[in-house]
């Protein structure tokens, strides 16, 4: 099958620990998964015409100018995406939201309240989750809005639905 006929998933790798792990995890919904470096030049991104990026994790801090960054111009292309922790704050951070180092980091359980959205479709409004950062979008980018937050982090989570861009700290 070539990729024109495959419905492909990028995880576009930003240095995250768990790249392997979410390839694996969209495997094993049978959707056909590459992982790349964000080092990958967009053009390749078209080529493969994926039906989702997924922006992974990574240990650094995106308002650092030699942390990983990415072309604006992915979110023109009008591939729904998902950041993962590192690809959260990055969204934010490229739409011209507010990232900063977090009063209190989180790591560990915690407990998530989740609104009513496409991405929390039946998980319930208050959840235990896996959280680990220091790092937190203080400010949301023009046109999303929060769907998901902790005691600690006000926006654990975010949708723009008229893009289709998802992020979950």
């Amino acid at each position: 099958m070539s990729n024109a006929t495959k419905e492909t998933v990028i995880v576009l790798d930003f240095g995250g620990q768990y790249n392997q792990l979410i390839a694996r995890r969209v495997r094993e919904c049978n959707v056909y998964c590459e992982i790349l470096p964000y080092t990958v030049d967009i053009q390749k991104i078209k080529d493969i015409n994926p039906k989702g990026i997924i922006f992974t994790g990574g240990p650094n801090s995106v308002y650092d100018e030699s942390s990983p960054h990415y072309t604006p111009e992915i979110f023109e292309l009008g591939i729904p995406i998902l950041g993962i922790c590192y690809g959260c704050q990055l969204i934010a951070w490229m739409g011209n939201g507010e990232v900063k180092t977090a009063p209190v980091s989180e790591y560990g359980k915690i407990e998530l309240n989740a609104k009513d959205s496409v991405l929390f479709k039946g998980v319930p409004e208050k959840s235990v989750v896996w959280m680990s950062h220091t790092d937190y979008i203080a400010t949301p980018p023009q046109g999303f809005e929060i769907i998901g937050y902790t005691d600690d982090c006000p926006c654990a989570a975010m949708e723009n639905k008229a893009k289709n861009i998802y992020a979950v700290q």
